[in-house]
């Protein structure tokens, strides 16, 4: 039985987020998927009537509740699935929620800065802007290297850091994240080798 209707993005790191968990929680095929246009100014009315603010991903579940954005359509699955990947209340829950807003945080600031680049002509884009969006996603980075999960973690905290980190790497080549964060691009590398990652490598 279909637990989910998913509005879906090939190249969202949200939306690859939700699919990762969807895989670890062994529920994918359980997810009815839907493709979109998502676009910061030419909103998709097909996702609007899901999510009001037109973003991917948005769902609906089998008894009709909308839901919006990855993080409360990640924790539905994991409650769903009973499946762990958002730790029980105390330390270790902190943690993991931190690291997953550190990760989010860090696509919102890349995401500003493309859609700079892509929705603006020229000589309209503010490069202050694009710079103080890039530090923070620079921050950020060296936040991740000096909190790394340890190897056998795969909560959602380690699942959102890997994929902001693929992100970067799919969208912004030009941005080597792993030069001088030795640690974090090894932690990377493995993570990448999960099942999960493998099937939702991001495309253009």
């Amino acid at each position: 039985m279909m637990i989910l209707t998913l509005y879906w993005g090939s190249a969202s790191p949200f939306v690859r987020k939700v699919m990762v968990t969807a895989h670890e929680l062994d529920l994918v095929d359980r997810i009815e998927i839907l493709d979109s246009a998502a676009h910061p100014v030419e909103r998709d009315a097909r996702i609007q009537a899901f999510n009001p603010l037109a973003k991917v991903p948005a769902a609906r579940t089998a008894d009709g509740m909308d839901l919006y954005d990855s993080r409360v359509i990640c924790e539905y699955l994991d409650e769903l699935a009973s499946g762990g990947l958002f730790p029980a209340p105390g330390p270790a829950r902190w943690t993991a929620l931190r690291r997953q807003a550190l990760a989010d945080g860090l696509l919102d600031a890349a995401l500003l800065v493309r859609y700079e680049r892509l929705a603006r002509l020229e000589p309209q884009r503010w490069p202050l802007w694009i710079d103080k969006q890039l530090e923070k996603v620079s921050d950020a980075l060296d936040a991740m290297d000096a909190d790394l999960p340890a190897a056998d973690c795969h909560d959602i905290g380690a699942i959102s850091i890997a994929c902001a980190l693929g992100w970067l790497s799919f969208r912004f080549p030009e941005i080597d994240w792993r030069e001088g964060r030795a640690e974090l691009a090894q932690w990377h590398a493995g993570f990448e080798t999960r099942p999960a990652m493998q099937a939702t490598r991001p495309a253009a």
